[in-house]
């Protein structure tokens, strides 16, 4: 995009040094509850349906299965709540199982978190297509596809603009679901208050006769089935925990908050309608969800009940784009923890000058286009593949906290309770997981653990490439660490500290820190135009990426640790003679801060020439080039048309 036209559709470039800047993207409870909890919320749009309809008409067993899907909630939830108060800093699957049980088991949650956010963004998308046109003749069904596709390509512009303004955006939208639905549940259980007693009579004599026909066996693994359909509706809880980074401080509290408004906001919603679906024999229509059906049961007969269902039908549609943008909230960022620690491309933590992922963002979105149209749309396919991995990263965090607690039982003193706790959890997820896998297996889920499969093998294949290139750069910093001078003779150097001379012939060498690789780059230059040279000016872009982008502190800490790196490098000139100085910016994008240093320098020192070192690899390949971002020629290409010349020197690893 040109300047003006990436203004206009991505807005404008935030300052990460602002320290007030953390204040204005975070999110309150309730916003979190927006942005976060939307994901668990919309699930009723499809999670409920799934399941009643795996009852096979025997409606009355969904008087217990309603009451298993509101159990399970708050079961998870509160598991994941004390997940929240041993992360304050974010209690993601990929971080719990990194850190309590194992860095490479936590590459697999890792890894099946992914997956699942992907198919978070393409079957809410493609599920509020399906409430949409439920309300529309038959005839429309032929441009669902091309409508989810376009919300689709909305929302990955939409969140590259960034995160806060995304969940303001569909505030409105969210509160709209949440009356219509709350409305009609609530109408539904009224109206039918006094049927109750005799539903729950019904639902034992129900249980009796199906028991007869198939046998008590036959009965548990028929509410099983069902159940095991409908836990795409526990998906979202994760959310809240991995997102505590954006949430408000203090952040454990405002996590706690917004996992109670999503525990019993879910609960109800998923319990509600599927009593609501047994109170009015709810049975499925073609081209028309469970939901749908409902709704004109309930309201078809209102003044304007019309009107109030194509209301509640596009309130479901649009809260399942805000489900989407979970996918697009925790997606890039799990991609991006990932990345910091060497699993995926190192690329996927950098942020953009909107403060996102971009590049995690653009992957989910480009990832959940193809799968959209490969799938056709079809939710009850996304939906096989869907469950699988949540509920992996769903039992491996509750393992993890289950050894924690079992570790510090000598030094905790409510160690019994909360290993209780996720105890339970443990072992319901763990039921779950086992039983989706396995009726779902022949029907497309091990498609699903075959991709992820997939991912793990490349996660390993980019993190041994990356140890080894980090080992041969080590060896750098071993052999040139000795080039620092002792402190006595930089305590000298100082006192004859060389003057600047700003006609002389000057050096600009871009560093990254007080490393081998600069070394490399700065003896190079020195090596081959011994004597040429009296100034020497090290530049270094300090790069806010998802890593430090957590508080002011991370980014002070940042300022401090350059500063000392360059200091350090104008010591070891000046000790041979040479006038030195470093400078640095800090920002999103290194070319852009490194342009604005070599100006600076280009005005201060008119006769310079820029250094800049570009590892070599003795087998090039589209991995390699993959895996590193070849700053140095962006660089050299930018700088060009400035007119300042750049040389860039090999340093072969």
């Amino acid at each position: 995009m040109t300047p003006s036209l990436k203004r206009v559709v991505l807005g404008r470039a935030k300052d990460p040094r602002d320290p007030r800047i953390f204040h204005k993207l975070s999110l309150a409870a309730f916003l979190a509850w927006v942005g976060l909890g939307a994901d668990g919320i919309s699930s009723s749009c499809y999670g409920p349906h799934e399941a009643f309809l795996a009852l096979k008409g025997h409606f009355f067993l969904g008087a217990v299965l309603a009451l298993l899907t509101a159990v399970t909630v708050f079961v998870i939830s509160t598991s994941y709540k004390q997940i929240i108060e041993l992360f304050p800093g974010g209690g993601g699957g990929y971080l719990v199982a990194s850190k309590l049980l194992s860095p490479k088991v936590g590459m697999i949650s890792g890894c099946a978190l992914l997956v699942d956010y992907v198919l978070t963004i393409t079957t809410s998308i493609a599920s509020g297509a399906d409430a949409v046109f439920s309300f529309l003749p038959l005839s429309f069904q032929t441009f669902k596809l091309y409508a989810a596709l376009a919300v689709l390509l909305a929302l990955i512009v939409l969140n590259l603009r960034g995160v806060k303004e995304s969940v303001l955006t569909i505030l409105p939208l969210f509160l709209v679901f949440i009356a219509t639905h709350a409305l009609v549940i609530l109408y539904a259980l009224l109206t039918h208050a006094s049927e109750l007693p005799a539903v729950v009579q019904q639902s034992a004599a129900d249980f009796r006769s199906t028991a007869a026909q198939i046998g008590t066996f036959g009965v548990i693994v028929l509410i099983l089935h069902a159940y095991s359909l409908g836990s795409g509706t526990y998906t979202g809880i994760e959310a809240v925990s991995n997102g505590l980074p954006i949430l408000r401080d203090p952040k454990v509290v405002t996590g706690k908050r917004t996992m109670n408004y999503m525990a019993f906001s879910l609960a109800f919603m998923a319990g509600g309608l599927i009593l609501g679906y047994l109170l009015y024999r709810v049975q499925f229509q073609p081209g028309k969800t469970l939901n749908a059906v409902l709704l004109q049961n309930v309201a078809g007969n209102w003044p304007a009940g019309q009107a109030f269902i194509l209301i509640t039908l596009v309130s479901e549609a649009l809260i399942l784009v805000v489900a989407a943008q979970t996918g697009f909230i925790d997606g890039p960022r799990v991609l991006s923890n990932m990345a910091t620690d060497g699993w995926m491309p190192s690329r996927f933590a950098l942020l953009s000058d909107r403060l996102v992922t971009q590049n995690g963002v653009l992957l989910m979105g480009l990832s959940s286009i193809v799968l959209l149209w490969l799938s056709k749309g079809v939710v009850s396919f996304l939906l096989v593949l869907y469950s699988i991995n949540v509920f992996i990263t769903f039992s491996l965090s509750q393992l993890g906290m289950v050894r924690h607690w079992w570790e510090v039982r000598h030094r905790e003193p409510s160690w019994k309770r909360r290993l209780a706790v996720n105890g339970v959890g443990l072992v319901l997820t763990l039921s779950i997981l086992v039983t989706v896998t396995v009726l779902k297996f022949n029907n497309g889920g091990w498609l699903t653990l075959v991709v992820t499969t997939s991912l793990v093998s490349l996660a390993f294949l980019i993190k041994r490439h990356y140890r080894q290139t980090w080992q041969l750069l080590g060896r750098l910093d071993i052999l040139f660490q000795s080039a620092l001078p002792k402190r006595e003779k930089a305590e000298t150097a100082e006192k004859r500290e060389p003057l600047k001379q700003r006609s002389a012939d000057t050096a600009v060498i871009l560093v990254n820190g007080f490393n081998g690789l600069g070394l490399h780059t700065l003896f190079t230059a020195y090596r081959n135009f011994h004597g040429h040279f009296k100034n020497y000016v090290f530049l270094q872009a300090g790069v806010v990426d998802a890593g430090r982008f957590k508080g002011s502190q991370e980014v002070d800490a940042l300022k401090l640790s350059i500063e000392s790196d360059l200091k350090k490098y104008e010591e070891l000139m000046r000790s041979h003679g040479y006038y030195a100085e470093g400078r640095y910016s800090l920002g999103t994008d290194v070319v852009d801060e490194v342009e604005k240093l070599a100006k600076e320098a280009g005005s201060r020192f008119p006769n310079h020439v820029l250094f800049a070192g570009q590892l070599v690899f003795p087998k090039e390949s589209i991995f390699t080039r993959f895996l590193h971002n070849y700053t140095a020629f962006a660089i050299q290409k930018r700088l060009y048309y400035e007119g300042i010349p750049v040389v860039i020197l090999p340093i072969r690893v």
